[in-house]
C-alpha cells in the first residue's frame, strides 16, 4: 500500500475537521466515533445519535476513498430499484436520500428492469465497491426461486458485517418496509362496492410478483365477503406501466363490454387506462369509473383526478435507509405502512 494513507477522516485537509476531532468533541473513542457514523453494530443508538449531531455540529465531511483505500466500507447505501424512471421508485428514492443526507451518508441508485439476474448483478457490483449498506425497493417473487440468487447473496453481505434492508419483499431474511397491499386492495374493491359496482375488471401486473398476488388478494376478500365470486371478475394482466395499463383496457372492452368500473394495480397502469377511455370517447367515471394504487404525485393531476390508494413511499424509503443505519437487531425487524382511500373523480356511481 502507498505510504500516507490514513484511516478515513485522520488527515483531512489544513482547517477543515477529522474524525480524530469529531471523536475528542463527543468524547467517544476514534473506533467509537467511526462505526457510529458508519452506522455500524457496537453502538447504542444515544451514542451514535450524539456522534452524528457533533459532526454535523462541526461540518465533519468524510472521505470515502480513504476508507476505502484503507479496507473499510465506504458512507454510501446502494438502492437497488426496479425502474428510477417509475414515480413509485423516484418517491422512495426521495425519503431515503433526505434519511442519507441527514447521516452524513450517500446514495448510489440502480435499477434492475425486474430481471432476478440483474439483481444479483446489482448486488455484487455493490459489494465490489464496498457499500454500506444495500436497501432492495421493489415486489418479490411468488416463486420463491426467482429471488434465491438475491436472498443468498444478501446474506453472504450481512454475515460480512453488510447491513441490508428491502421494501416490499415478505421473504428475505433481514429487515423490510411492507407496503399495505392486501387491506388496500380491500378497500379498494370496497369503495366500488358501495357505490353499486359490481362489473369490475382488473388491470393487473406481471403474475409472478407478490405485490399483484397481494393486492388481488384484498379485492379478491372484499367481494367474497360481499358474497361475489372473485372467480368472475376478469384479471388482465400486463407490464406495470402506462403501456401496460393500454394494453389490458383494450382486452377488458374487447372481452368484457358491460365493465362499470376498472382498478389498475398501479396508478403508471391507470394512466393508460384512462387514455384507452379518453380516445374510446367513454365518460369517466359516467359509464366506467377507474381506481389506482400507490397515489403517485401526477395522480391528483390528471383528468379527472384519479381516486386511488396512498402509500406513503417517500416514508417506506425513509424507513428503510433509517434501519440500515442503525445497529443489527437480533431478528428481522418488520414495518408495515398503512394506507389511505383518496377518492377523486374517476370512481362515481355505476350507471342507472
Amino acid at each position: 500500500m502507498a505510504r500516507g494513507v490514513r484511516g478515513e477522516g485522520t488527515a483531512g485537509r489544513a482547517g477543515a475537521p477529522r474524525l480524530l476531532d469529531v471523536a475528542e468533541r463527543a468524547g467517544v473513542s476514534l473506533a467509537t466515533a467511526s462505526r457510529s457514523l458508519r452506522g455500524r453494530d457496537g453502538v447504542s443508538p444515544e451514542v451514535a445519535a450524539q456522534v452524528r449531531a457533533v459532526a454535523a455540529e462541526m461540518g465533519y465531511v468524510a472521505n470515502p476513498h480513504a476508507s476505502t483505500l484503507a479496507g473499510g466500507v465506504t458512507q454510501v447505501a446502494g438502492l437497488v430499484v426496479y425502474e428510477i424512471g417509475d414515480p413509485y421508485f423516484s418517491e422512495i428514492a426521495s425519503g431515503a436520500v433526505r434519511v442519507a443526507a441527514e447521516n452524513g451518508w450517500t446514495v448510489q441508485i440502480s435499477h434492475t428492469a425486474r430481471e432476478p439476474r440483474a439483481e444479483l448483478a446489482q448486488i455484487r457490483l455493490l459489494r465490489a465497491h464496498r457499500v454500506g449498506a444495500i436497501v432492495m425497493a421493489g415486489s418479490g417473487y411468488v416463486d420463491r426461486a426467482d429471488e434465491e440468487g438475491a436472498g443468498r447473496a444478501l446474506l453472504d453481505y450481512q454475515s460480512s458485517g453488510g447491513r441490508v434492508a428491502v421494501i416490499g419483499r415478505h421473504h428475505l431474511r433481514c429487515d423490510a418496509v411492507l407496503p399495505d397491499n392486501r387491506a388496500g386492495g380491500a378497500t379498494l374493491a370496497e369503495h366500488l362496492l358501495a357505490l353499486g359496482h359490481r362489473r369490475i375488471a382488473i388491470a393487473a401486473g406481471p403474475a409472478r410478483l407478490t405485490t399483484i398476488h397481494d393486492r388481488l388478494d384484498g379485492i379478491h376478500q372484499a367481494l367474497a365477503e360481499r358474497g361475489l365470486d372473485p372467480g368472475a371478475v376478469p384479471v388482465e394482466p400486463g407490464a406495470f406501466t402506462r403501456e401496460g395499463g393500454r394494453d389490458s383496457t383494450e382486452r377488458i372492452l374487447r372481452d368484457h363490454p358491460g365493465t362499470t368500473a376498472i382498478i389498475a394495480l398501479n396508478d403508471a397502469m391507470a394512466t393508460g387506462v384512462l387514455s384507452v377511455l379518453r380516445e374510446r370517447g367513454i365518460p369517466v367515471p359516467g359509464r366506467v369509473s377507474v381506481a389506482g394504487f400507490d397515489d403517485i404525485q401526477v395522480a391528483q393531476d390528471l383528468s379527472p383526478a384519479l381516486t386511488t390508494v396512498a402509500l406513503p413511499m417517500a416514508d417506506m424509503g425513509a424507513a428503510a435507509l433509517e434501519m440500515v443505519l442503525r445497529p443489527r437487531s437480533a431478528r428481522p425487524r418488520r414495518k408495515t405502512t398503512g394506507h389511505r382511500l383518496r377518492v377523486r373523480d374517476s370512481t362515481g356511481p355505476v350507471p342507472a
